[in-house]
């Protein structure tokens, strides 16, 4: 909320209305003083303090994945000459003509 635009609002709102003899002296004015000292919120903030927690969550999962691929067992069994004859097969067997 615009803190300039709440003080414009209550202003109006006082000036409007008589002031009755159960209100103290300069009440508004302690009122207004008390909205103006209030700390700020800071949207960035927020922003700032989500993305450095998914930051840590991600960089922990990917410690994790990382350590578990290091672990015996958990490699896939190499085919050996099998894969590379699988995928050199179209290039021994066709020829190119230009």
């Amino acid at each position: 909320m615009n803190l300039f635009e709440l003080q414009r609002k209550l202003l109006e709102a006082a000036r409007s209305s008589p002031p009755s003899e159960q209100v103290p002296y300069a009440f508004e004015k302690r009122i207004m003083a008390t909205v103006t000292a209030l700390p700020k919120t800071d949207e960035w903030a927020w922003w700032s303090r989500a993305l450095w927690r998914s930051a840590a969550a991600c960089a922990g999962v990917a410690i994790l994945l990382g350590a578990w691929s290091f672990l015996p067992g958990s490699s896939p069994a190499s085919s050996g000459p099998d894969l590379e004859e699988a995928v050199l097969a179209s290039l021994n067997e066709a020829e190119v003509t230009w």
